[in-house]
């Protein structure tokens, strides 16, 4: 064979060689796909706490004791909020949803607090006629109080139990008629929101 003839036979077994190797040898980690581990924050949490709320002496915004029996066998939305907030207008969709779904069972109770940025300074007859106003708010209002801190209210004790703090205005807790917290939602979540209408109608058997 000539010298030609074996360069070129040398050639081929080592490109073949190369090609084989390249072929077995694992993807670098660049080459290699990797799952991604973020994943969306879910619109809502199921919590465990459980609250008697006939046991709180729930006080409504005009300084008047709340009616216990309005709540007993509701599935109740409380809601903490605030006049001054981004998230004001969901007043408007929480009153909508009220009037959808009272007569199913459903109570909205919104908890005027100004311990986010200072949001809800009025007093009880100021927050009263802006929710009525400029929202036509039907739904109890309860007396303004503090739902983080070492004076947080009896009610935030008892929804939150061992969970975290509240974030922010219009953060939402779901409350079965059996007393169960059965949701929470994050402020963002908008009451006509398929999550929430989901964990209403789960709270009320639909």
């Amino acid at each position: 064979m000539s010298k030609t003839s074996l360069c070129i036979v040398t050639a081929a077994l080592i490109f073949t060689q190369a090609c084989s190797t390249r072929t077995q040898a694992p993807a670098t980690e660049a080459e290699t796909p990797v799952a991604s581990t973020e994943q969306a924050a879910p619109q809502e949490a199921p919590v465990s706490a459980s609250i008697d709320l006939a046991s709180l002496d729930l006080t409504a915004l005009d300084g008047s004791p709340m009616d216990a029996a309005s709540l007993d066998g509701k599935a109740v939305l409380f809601v903490n909020v605030a006049s001054q907030c981004g998230f004001t207008r969901q007043y408007e969709g929480l009153q909508a949803l009220y009037e959808q779904r009272k007569d199913d069972g459903l109570v909205i109770v919104g908890v005027p607090c100004n311990q986010f940025g200072g949001q809800e300074p009025g007093s009880a007859e100021e927050i009263q006629n802006f929710c009525k106003m400029n929202y036509g708010v039907t739904f109890p209002l309860l007396e303004k109080q503090e739902v983080n801190g070492p004076k947080r209210s009896k009610l935030y004790a008892g929804l939150i139990a061992d969970g975290d703090d509240v974030g922010w205005n219009f953060e939402k807790f779901l409350v079965a008629p059996d007393g169960r917290v059965v949701n929470r939602f994050k402020s963002s979540t908008a009451p006509g929101s398929d999550e929430l209408a989901t964990a209403i109608d789960q709270a009320l058997g639909s």
